[in-house]
């Protein structure tokens, strides 16, 4: 880690390319993660989805191709702030954690990816809160169209309720679950991506690794915190959860929703839409670090640096009569 060289502008604008690249590329499979995550066992073992497959055909055939990107438009609004405080903190903690011998030990990485994690959530609790309700919207509608009910939900209309009802705090329901999720995630991803990241081929000039092992890197690193936090990640989805279908349980906090599932529903649900979410965060991270570690931003940069400014034929007239002037001789 260079300890003289942290560019933040370049950092921050990768980390958001990264981030809209990444969630566009695996939102669908994101949509059948919180549905599988949401839905609860009922008295005789009935399910509304046997399966990631069973939940992904149903979604498809009953809401259609842009019903799998329902809930997409506040999830790329809020990556970009989102991607690139988690990216943009993990480096800058990174930076400022060095020891004398400009080196990180494991217990440091782990502290700069935790504190990654911490910074996000200002962004991830309200994000995750209306994308949640967004990508739910489609089974609760269903099981409420049965009763002859009607479920209308849009972003806006969340939002605006929670701050009428709770101000700002409402849009942080959540938000205990959610950082011990993101603190956790954070705190074993980013000390694996670095070490793994660090075994790979690297570039020639340079101590960067190649993008294909940036990639595999990210992906492995992802797989592993993904399945790591994945019962956080159920209690935190049903703790957001608004709309419960009806005969559905409510829980007080977080304590209250781990002791309810595991007493009612059994340890493997705090691993349902497991396969969805290593399927999500994998190639998310996948992508994020290769974006990341290229560095297009500063590709980027560069060119709108070396591009020289092309002057009007009116400023070059003004110039000119400038130069003119400056040649005539002066009154004393």
């Amino acid at each position: 880690m260079d300890k003289k060289n942290f560019s933040l502008v370049p950092r921050i604008i990768n980390g958001s390319i990264a981030g809209i690249i990444g969630v566009t590329c695996v939102f669908p499979i994101d949509l059948v993660k919180t549905r599988l995550q949401n839905q609860q066992i009922g008295k005789n073992g009935e399910r509304m989805y046997r399966s990631m497959l069973d939940c992904a055909v149903k979604t498809f055939r009953n809401e259609g191709f842009f019903g799998m990107y329902r809930g997409s438009g506040v999830n790329l609004l809020l990556i970009t702030p989102e991607k690139a405080i988690k990216l943009v903190g993990n480096d800058f903690f990174r930076h400022h954690l060095v020891n004398k011998q400009n080196k990180l030990t494991l217990p440091r990485e782990m502290l700069a990816g935790s504190g990654a994690g911490m910074c996000q959530i200002v962004v991830t609790t309200p994000m995750e809160l209306l994308k949640i309700q967004l990508q739910d919207a489609g089974r609760t509608a269903g099981a409420a169209a049965s009763s002859g009910q009607k479920v209308k939900v849009s972003a806006t209309r969340i939002a605006l309720g929670l701050f009428r009802e709770r101000g700002i705090v409402g849009l942080y329901k959540g938000a205990g679950a959610t950082m011990f999720r993101d603190v956790t995630f954070s705190a074993i991803y980013f000390p694996l991506f670095a070490h793994l990241n660090a075994l790979g081929k690297k570039r020639k000039g340079s101590d960067q690794s190649v993008f294909y092992v940036s990639f595999l890197a990210g992906c492995s690193a992802g797989c592993i915190a993904a399945l790591a936090v994945n019962p956080i990640d159920v209690v935190k989805t049903r703790l957001q959860t608004l709309t419960k279908v009806t005969g559905e349980r409510q829980y007080t906090g977080v304590v209250d929703c781990f002791t309810k599932t595991w007493r009612y529903e059994g340890l493997r649900t705090f691993f349902n839409g497991g396969f969805c979410r290593i399927m999500v965060i994998a190639p998310l991270f996948g992508i994020a670090q290769v974006v990341y570690y290229l560095g297009i931003a500063e590709m980027m940069l560069e060119k709108v640096q070396r591009t020289p400014r092309q002057e009007t034929p009116h400023s070059t007239q003004h110039t000119a009569k400038l130069e003119s002037n400056q040649d005539k001789p002066q009154l004393q």
